[in-house]
């Protein structure tokens, strides 16, 4: 694959490279279309590949019991599937799957790591960014346990639409469950009650936002403390 500039701004973690770091790093990658669903990885798995969202997002789940699951983490276009190699360890500790189909930049996972040894500023922004998705997964624990669904719903739907980047996207009631750690009638209950807000519409799992200003005030403030730990450690 050649580099271009518009891979640069596809993905926020490689634009935050130097230019010269970036045109070496892309010449190993390949655009991929990950389908809606597709398991990227499996927990205590060895991972064969890292994904760089450029249009897609992706799941990061859970299992409790071996039954139950919850989603803790969602992967768009501000990070990447795989991070855990710059600490060394190239198994999951997650399940990842498509949660939004889409383009992404996919590397094997032995290129990834050569890459890392090669490149001291790939290694620096990617354990800034792993500080900041331990950030995230705390926000989140706090979040589920303090914030009541419909606000959790709330900051579920915003995170969602920054990385679909559209008013409009696709969600199942079963990925909405995941994300809020309850039952579907739950989801459903807190849905009604923001499309009778006037803040979404929601049918068969299709998700259009009518009012982004109103939801965000429906959201906790998970919401916007994840979006500060972001930027305060990739600017």
């Amino acid at each position: 694959m050649q580099p271009t500039h518009s891979a640069r701004a596809d993905n926020r973690l490689l634009a935050s490279l130097p230019e010269k770091d970036l045109t070496r790093f892309l010449t190993a990658c390949e655009t991929v279309e990950l389908a809606f669903g597709a398991v990227l990885a499996e927990p205590n798995e060895a991972m064969r590949q890292v994904y760089f969202p450029t249009g897609c997002f992706i799941s990061l789940v859970s299992k409790i019991d071996g039954q139950e699951s919850l989603e803790v983490g969602l992967v768009g276009d501000e990070g990447m599937l795989g991070a855990t190699l710059v600490l060394g360890v190239d198994t999951s500790p997650l399940h990842a799957l498509v949660q939004g189909a889409g383009k992404a930049l996919c590397m094997e996972t032995a290129s990834f790591v050569r890459e890392l040894d090669q490149m001291p500023e790939l290694r620096r922004v990617l354990k800034r960014y792993l500080y900041a998705v331990i950030g995230q997964l705390a926000q989140n624990a706090a979040c589920s346990h303090h914030h009541v669904v419909e606000a959790r719903l709330a900051r579920c739907l915003l995170m969602t639409q920054d990385r679909a980047h559209s008013n409009h996207f696709h969600v199942t009631h079963e990925f909405l469950a995941y994300m809020l750690g309850v039952r579907r009638v739950g989801v459903t209950t807190a849905a009604t009650a923001l499309h009778n807000r006037q803040l979404i519409d929601y049918s068969r799992g299709d998700v259009i936002v009518l009012d982004r200003a109103g939801l965000e005030a429906a959201s906790c403030a998970c919401y916007e403390a994840d979006n500060a730990t972001y930027e305060r450690m990739m600017g």
